[in-house]
């Protein structure tokens, strides 16, 4: 939360066209802490976001983008749902693939915060990258994580860091694991995946919301072997930028 000397939550005692100029000038995390702070936003509130979502259409998706969007997705507004439709009908990440695989159904489990479902689409969606013998067996080779296309992986990364204000995402567990010298047993820990000598169990052990800690989520059949993660934490996605 924004230090309330510095700021306060919007109300019905607040100049809401002051706060959607502040939120139009801040740096992005600043943008980020405003937007959660209208939690239950007013007709006044959607407005300011659905201002911020045209005014930045045109640049890259950033996680105060995302907050604005889920925050939309998930209201009741027939008036957001409108827009939405009409400005962003397939979100505000771009679902770039060059197998041309639908992204588009994972955008919105994640946009709505379903993290569970969100993760094993993932997986499956994963397995549509591999081909068609790792969709009938429903998990993944680590050979075949080699010829996952750089834009597929990129926009499955993409979709995760976006709707989950930074926390989630293949390229955030990459980051960590090179924090710790590429050292799994110093991974899984920090990850939330093994707790002393114990796996956490799936999918009850697993926290299926923002309260987890930092590249908890996604999921990789890891158990079967850490040779799927480390190729996936290694793919040459992490050294290339999207176009």
């Amino acid at each position: 939360m924004i230090d309330s000397t510095t700021s306060s939550a919007p109300n019905a005692s607040m100049d809401i066209t002051g706060f959607g100029s502040q939120l139009r000038s801040a740096p992005e995390k600043t943008q980020l802490q405003l937007i959660q702070q209208l939690a239950d936003p007013s007709e006044a509130g959607l407005d300011i976001l659905m201002e911020f979502l045209i005014e930045r259409r045109s640049g890259p998706a950033t996680v105060a983008i995302g907050k604005a969007y889920q925050m939309l997705f998930q209201s009741d507004s027939p008036k957001a749902a409108e827009f939405l439709n009409t400005h962003f009908p397939t979100g505000v990440v771009p679902l770039r693939s060059e197998r041309g695989i639908d992204y588009l159904p994972l955008q919105k489990m994640l946009a709505a915060q379903d993290f569970q479902e969100a993760d094993r689409l993932t997986l499956q969606l994963m397995c549509e990258l591999a081909g068609a013998s790792a969709l009938q067996r429903k998990w993944l080779y680590f050979t075949e994580v080699d010829n996952f296309p750089i834009p597929d992986l990129q926009t499955l990364d993409y979709l995760w860091g976006v709707y989950s204000e930074g926390k989630f995402g293949f390229s955030v567990q990459r980051e960590i694991w090179l924090s710790v010298g590429k050292n799994w047993d110093k991974l899984w820990p920090k990850i939330n995946w093994k707790a002393g000598n114990n796996w956490t169990r799936y999918p009850q052990g697993f926290t299926w919301d923002l309260s987890a800690p930092k590249g908890h989520l996604p999921l990789t059949n890891q158990l079967r072997g850490v040779r799927v993660m480390e190729k996936l934490l290694t793919h040459p996605a992490w050294e290339a930028r999207p176009n």
